[in-house]
């Protein structure tokens, strides 16, 4: 096997977050799912945006908030995701070029335009999505470089995409491109209720051994499997996958491989706004399994990393986490 030219590529929605904060009273005029995340369409993006109080436009997308915290920690890495040829999307691809990230699929023209993410954030620090997909609907399986997903270590998929037909055909053909070249793939469930849809597609994905490295939630753990018990869930699906990690919040993670457990806490943070923080811990875990770390030091700098996103608004990394990490793991 060649050495790979990316330590990841992913792919995932391209979408541009307008974060602002809010009152809970807000939130529930709206009928929002308080720490969830909602679709919406072009309407209702409208309506919410007229709603909300100064906001910051910082570009997302989850898989894309996860490169860039490998970017910023020196990995090599490439995103695949769709823009509009309009403003929104020329931010997107300055943004992601702009830490370093290959990107390389052509705007598409016309409409629908390019996604954005609208999230209230309330003096809880929690984080409220309202996601317009747009452009980001309709990756087509043409823009994928299977060279180039196979010249990466791992191919990193975010859960949000399998929802639209068009941009799941392109990750099924991925995930052909990273087996064939004996790469590993991840997997991130992203949230409920795309569990609630495509649970038994993710299911089978496992069950085929299409999955390596699955990350979960508690919650979405428990979508998965039905299982409300958390030890009854792991043990359901660890078996199934080279590695799981699952995602605690204020109760830290634990990752399973081979019969290896491995435990760790939640950084100490003041938490400002939690978006992103599942991202950033992919991005940490990720940046030492690739580098043949220790389990338990993968763990920590997932931890490390979304201590510090949630410490800020915004899901992209302020600190410089070279020297955190230098800092915390010594």
């Amino acid at each position: 096997m060649t050495e790979p030219r990316y330590d990841v590529i992913a792919i995932g929605n391209a979408i541009v977050d307008v974060v602002a904060s809010c009152s809970d009273e807000l939130i529930e005029e709206f009928g929002m799912a308080k720490g969830g995340m909602t679709l919406i369409d072009e309407d209702g993006a409208r309506d919410l945006y007229a709603a909300m109080g100064p906001a910051r436009e910082i570009s997302g997308g989850s898989a894309a908030n996860t490169l860039a915290g490998l970017s910023a920690l020196g990995a090599q890495c490439a995103f695949v995701g769709q823009v509009a040829d309009d403003q929104l999307g020329q931010v997107f691809a300055h943004d992601i070029r702009a830490v370093g990230i290959d990107f390389d699929v052509a705007a598409r023209a016309g409409q629908p335009s390019t996604a954005r993410c609208l999230i209230f954030v309330t003096p809880d620090g929690q984080r409220t999505m309202n996601t317009y997909l747009g452009a980001s609907q309709f990756l087509p399986a043409s823009a994928l470089d299977e060279e180039a997903v196979g010249g990466a270590a791992i191919l990193y998929l975010e859960g949000y995409l399998w929802d639209p037909e068009e941009p799941r055909a392109a990750m099924r053909r991925a995930i052909e491109a990273a087996k064939k070249a004996g790469r590993k793939v991840a997997f991130t469930l992203s949230d409920g209720f795309v569990i609630a849809r495509h649970g038994d597609d993710f299911r089978c994905l496992i069950a085929d051994g299409l999955i390596d490295i699955l990350f979960a939630n508690e919650a979405e753990l428990a979508a998965l499997t039905g299982e409300d018990d958390f030890d009854a869930g792991i043990a359901q699906i660890a078996p199934q996958v080279e590695v799981l990690v699952v995602t605690r919040s204020e109760k830290g993670a634990v990752c399973l491989r081979a019969g290896e457990r491995a435990e760790v806490s939640a950084e100490p943070t003041t938490v400002v706004d939690t978006t992103g923080a599942g991202d950033l811990f992919a991005a940490g875990f990720l940046f030492g399994l690739a580098r043949d770390e220790a389990l338990e030091t993968c763990l920590k700098r997932g931890a490390i990393c979304a201590a510090e996103v949630i410490s800020h608004y915004g899901a992209r990394p302020e600190a410089d986490l070279k020297a955190l990490m230098a800092e915390k793991l010594g």
